[in-house]
């Protein structure tokens, strides 16, 4: 029997391939995403031997970035984009324009057309949030205060990015474009129109999509179904992007992304991220192989030097820019060194922006080619940048007095105000963190009248509990420093609210030396880490599930009891 079976060997190719290199890649300590880039290479059109599908390939790639930007939603909420937006917004938007002039004027000196140049620099300044998730996902940092900052970032790119791709089409023909856009309306009609209809996406999303994905997902879990309820999940965030797409032109990662984050409200949105887990991982190998398929090896032998150039812009133009605007914004230099390796390079908005420039005749087969050799060298050694990230700030630090000076800079939110109340510095209690669990542990004090010092990261979050009237500094606890701006020596208890549990020695151990009869109080979701901070004695601990064992016992204790 004669079967068209293109998909099957696509996949079986892409999967089986990409199998073999990605445990070849992290046996040789490289990470497994280079296997999977090389696994494309090696099945695309410009290698011998089998040829992959690229056009199906390319849909798979697809499904893959819906399902991961879907994951990025369920982890992203508003309050955490609106609790980074001082740094995230105008960082986005001051980058994004810094590496388009450089990549525009790389191509300016090639001899490229302005409206050209412009393109190619902006596939260049887009980071991949695919590849940044993967990467802070690895370490453990997703939501760190820096991982925050860092995928907040991204997101406004994102946004940015998708208001470049829906004015490309009604703007090429100032741009250069050689394709016709049929389109009786006027210009500034046409972006109206377009800005309209984001905008008009994003509003159904919130209001509409905020109701009725919970919904969905209530009632699809009282069936008790685990395969209904991942269906649902994954036809939520798939036909949602599609629906985005066809009705709001919008893109498909960004319908997904905003499906995910509404589905966030829900009680469910744990579940719904483990359930679509397997899918996500699985379509993310698809990506990047479907990535490497379209790379052309030949452009490394012809044009080495401007496959160089391009990879400079990535790596180091655009993270020299983004450390120089978040040190401006006064925060550390470890947030500053891992938002610049967030943004060392380029994916999926890139390979969408340029498509959409050679489809119109704006961009040259050469821009694409050289768009796709930076995002294939800057994704491959986008992991040797994070892991390069603590080395280079130990030696700045050691080496140059301005590193220590910017490290150390007085901030104004990172000493409390020197009207601050007299009670609030004896006795009281110093709560680390202001998330979920510390701003329930505050309120309470607030209640009973007990003094109370919060040590935060996030600096717009200490500004808003200071305009509260608040007593707040701004800094990682772990640092001796926050902790004696908090007047920790004059304290009575320390309250570890933060999910970080990394810094919970350091925390500990900083209290008890400038104060030694301090009460240390801890929170962790880990047992064993429980268990190793109860045998180290840092203090009371504080177990997730085993607190919540406790309260259901005590409540079925007490009916049976009162019955």
């Amino acid at each position: 029997m004669d079967h068209n079976i293109t998909l099957i060997s696509t996949v079986a190719a892409g999967f089986g391939l990409a199998l073999v290199f990605g445990f070849i890649a992290e046996k040789i300590k490289l990470p497994a995403l280079v296997g999977y880039l090389l696994a494309g290479i090696l099945i695309g059109p410009a290698t011998p031997g089998f040829v992959a599908d690229t056009g199906i390939a390319s849909q798979l790639s697809e499904i893959g970035v819906m399902l991961l930007m879907f994951g990025v939603g369920l982890h992203f909420s508003i309050a955490d984009l609106m609790a980074v937006k001082r740094i995230a917004l105008p960082g986005a938007v001051v980058q994004m324009t810094l590496a388009t002039v450089l990549g525009a004027s790389v191509a300016y000196w090639w001899g490229w057309t302005l409206g050209e140049g412009l393109i190619f620099g902006l596939a260049l300044s887009c980071a991949s949030t695919v590849v940044l998730l993967k990467a802070l996902e690895a370490r453990g940092i997703v939501d760190s205060m820096n991982g925050k900052i860092a995928v907040g970032w991204l997101v406004v790119e994102d946004l940015a990015t998708v208001l470049v791709l829906v004015l490309m089409p009604p703007l090429a023909g100032i741009l250069g474009g050689t394709a016709q856009v049929e389109s009786a309306a006027p210009l500034w009609q046409t972006i109206g129109f377009t800005l309209l209809q984001v905008s008009f996406f994003i509003a159904f999303m919130l209001v509409a999509g905020k109701r009725l994905l919970p919904w969905l997902l209530w009632h699809v879990a009282k069936t008790g179904s685990r395969e209904l309820f991942t269906l649902a999940v994954i036809a939520a965030a798939i036909s949602i992007a599609f629906g985005a797409a066809k009705l709001f032109s919008v893109s498909f990662a960004l319908g997904a992304f905003f499906a995910g984050m509404v589905m966030r409200e829900s009680e469910f949105s744990h579940r719904a991220a483990e359930e679509s887990l397997p899918l996500r991982d699985s379509f993310a190998v698809l990506f990047f192989v479907s990535v490497g398929m379209l790379f052309d090896p030949v452009i490394l032998v012809k044009e080495p030097f401007s496959v160089l150039a391009v990879v400079a812009i990535i790596i180091v133009g655009k993270s020299i820019a983004a450390m120089a605007i978040v040190l401006a914004f006064r925060y550390p230099l470890n947030t500053a060194l891992t938002v610049a390796a967030s943004l060392a390079q380029i994916g999926e908005f890139s390979f969408i922006l340029a498509g959409l420039g050679m489809s119109l005749g704006i961009l040259p087969a050469e821009g694409m080619s050289l768009v796709l050799a930076g995002a294939l060298i800057s994704i491959a050694l986008n992991p040797l940048v994070f892991s390069m990230a603590k080395p280079i700030e130990k030696w700045l630090l050691s080496f140059s007095k301005l590193a220590r000076h910017l490290d150390r800079r007085t901030d104004p939110f990172a000493e409390l105000p020197m009207s601050t109340e007299r009670k609030l510095l004896e006795g009281q209690v110093v709560l680390v963190g202001y998330g979920r669990v510390g701003r329930r542990i505050a309120q309470a004090l607030t209640e009973q009248g007990i003094p109370f010092v919060i040590a935060e990261q996030n600096r717009e979050i200490v500004e808003g509990l200071r305009k509260k009237g608040i007593a707040a500094v701004s800094g990682n606890a772990a640092d001796p420093a926050v902790l004696v701006q908090a007047h920790i020596q004059n304290a009575s208890m320390l309250v570890i609210a933060t999910p970080e549990t990394i810094d919970f020695r350091k925390m500990s151990e900083a209290a008890s030396t400038l104060q030694p009869s301090i009460e240390i109080v801890v929170r962790t979701h880990n047992e064993e880490e429980s268990t190793l901070l109860r045998k180290d004695g840092v203090g009371t601990v504080f177990y997730g599930e085993e607190e919540l064992a406790k309260g259901m016992t005590k409540h079925i204790l007490d009916r049976f009891v009162q019955s």
